[in-house]
């Protein structure tokens, strides 16, 4: 499949596919992919000590509401891009613990046998809610709320933490390369420089942010991806010479691959693969070099050919600043890999899971805040809004806080207010419209949207404060 139109194998979109707070349409006949191995023991410890010491004194039944939410958004930045919904609500299928899990901690002295058999039977019956996946998010955003008792609420803390900060870090950066990219398609190529797993993720992630498909055929089984990738130098080098390379490229994938032209001299690769292919070469790829200059002097020598329809991808350690440096350049594609999958530059979102209400001895739900300097939080339940001016651009984040009920059934009084929360689980059972490829596709068509209605200022890459002011409403 060649890199030249990426954006001829991206998962189609359609508008029935995606809107929060619209019904989605059936989902693809693919069954969503489940994770067959548990994930009960991607957490810290001190989950389950607190558990233990939670079921000793009579607390862990405690109705309770878990908030996420960031404090800032990493410096320079405008607006995050919330990813990974789909992946915890795929995870939390698999978050039991069986016997080997229970085994080890047994053997390892982690808790007492009460606890031990209270994790046995676990199971998350409570309610999630947030943000839908692909949305833009603030400071102080509340983009995902779990509720339950407190014994099934806190044992997936670093569960939620460790996909959410990760994956919207990946997609926060995508949505800024996609963006400096305007029309031209992002592919991701940056499985080699990061963990396997993690890979798969930020495939996934880039996606939700803009990218048009990856290199990473497992994501692509998993989430249904459109998959990209041609050849590497070696393949060039393998061959006594670059032209019998490039003929047997064409041999086998046909005239529309992409050719690599830079292993030696690019000029003469460019000849040598218009040669083997003929006007039909699909594009060409520079990996080195001064990647603007190369793209003024490849394309000229591309139409001297004869080849006016071949395309011009670049690679190369892009980030979000070099795909803008290139804005005037007769580039087609970008090929990014290390940046994308380090969140370039800011690898988390400092996302926190934090304890915002719970009941008292008496079952009232009291609402608890945290104190501590500069990491104070909010208590209370949260629900969220967007405003909009009269040209539809988003105006201000609106938080609203208060009494547990007046908040449970606010409702905007005016046409100007977006709710922002989705149902994603409901007495244990997940909503399927967030998971699987449905829901990558669901979560790419709302960050579209969502980017779409900022403040034409939010695109910038310069240092700047958030994209609108996040303000909070409470009620009585």
């Amino acid at each position: 499949m060649s890199l030249a139109d990426p954006g001829s194998v991206a998962p189609s979109l359609t508008d029935s596919a995606a809107s929060p707070g619209r019904q989605a349409g059936p989902a693809p006949q693919r069954p969503p992919y489940q994770p067959v191995a548990s994930t009960a023991l991607l957490t810290d410890r001190y989950e389950l000590t607190m558990l233990q010491a939670a079921l000793a004194d009579g607390t862990a039944d405690r109705h309770c509401l878990f908030e996420v939410f960031t404090r800032r958004l990493p410096p320079g930045r405008r607006y995050g891009v919330l990813a990974g919904t789909g992946r915890v609500l795929e995870a939390l299928s698999s978050f039991r613990f069986g016997a080997e899990e229970l085994d080890w901690l047994h053997a390892q002295s982690v808790v007492d046998d009460r606890t031990l058999e209270f994790l046995a039977g676990y199971r998350f019956t409570g309610t999630v809610s947030g943000y839908a996946e692909g949305e833009v998010f603030f400071p102080q955003s509340p983009v995902m709320t779990v509720e339950g008792t407190f014994a099934e609420a806190v044992l997936l803390e670093t569960l939620v933490l460790s996909i959410l900060n990760y994956d919207s870090a990946v997609a926060s950066a995508a949505s800024r390369m996609t963006s400096a990219a305007v029309e031209r398609p992002c592919l991701e190529m940056g499985a080699r420089r990061a963990h396997e797993q993690a890979a798969v993720a930020a495939a996934r992630a880039a996606v939700v942010g803009g990218f048009a498909g990856t290199s990473n055929l497992e994501a692509g089984r998993r989430y249904g991806l459109a998959t990209i990738g041609t050849a590497a130098h070696a393949f060039t080098l393998l061959h006594d010479d670059e032209e019998s390379a490039f003929a047997s490229q064409v041999a086998s994938l046909g005239p529309g691959t992409t050719l690599l032209v830079d292993t030696y001299d690019v000029r003469k690769g460019v000849q040598n693969a218009v040669r083997a292919a003929g006007g039909r070469l699909g594009a060409v790829r520079l990996d080195s070099g001064d990647l603007g200059v190369l793209a003024v002097e490849v394309r000229r020598q591309l139409d001297s050919l004869g080849a006016h329809d071949t395309k011009i991808t670049v690679t190369s350690d892009l980030d979000e600043y070099a795909i803008a440096s290139l804005a005037a350049a007769p580039v087609d594609s970008y090929g990014v890999g290390t940046s994308l999958v380090t969140g370039s530059g800011a690898p988390t979102c400092g996302m926190v899971y934090k304890l915002v209400a719970r009941a008292d001895s008496s079952g009232v739900l009291q609402p608890v805040a945290k104190a501590s300097t500069a990491k104070t939080s909010t208590g209370g339940r949260k629900v969220a809004a967007r405003r909009y001016d009269v040209d539809g651009r988003a105006v201000e984040e609106v938080v609203v806080t208060g009494a547990d009920l007046a908040v449970q059934e606010w409702e905007p009084d005016d046409g100007d207010l977006r709710p922002l929360q989705v149902p994603l689980v409901v007495d244990g059972a997940v909503d399927s419209r967030w998971v699987g490829s449905y829901g990558v596709q669901n979560a790419a068509h709302r960050h579209r949207e969502a980017r779409a209605e900022l403040p034409r200022g939010a695109r910038r890459l310069s240092a700047g404060d958030p994209a609108i002011p996040t303000v909070v409403h409470t009620i009585p």
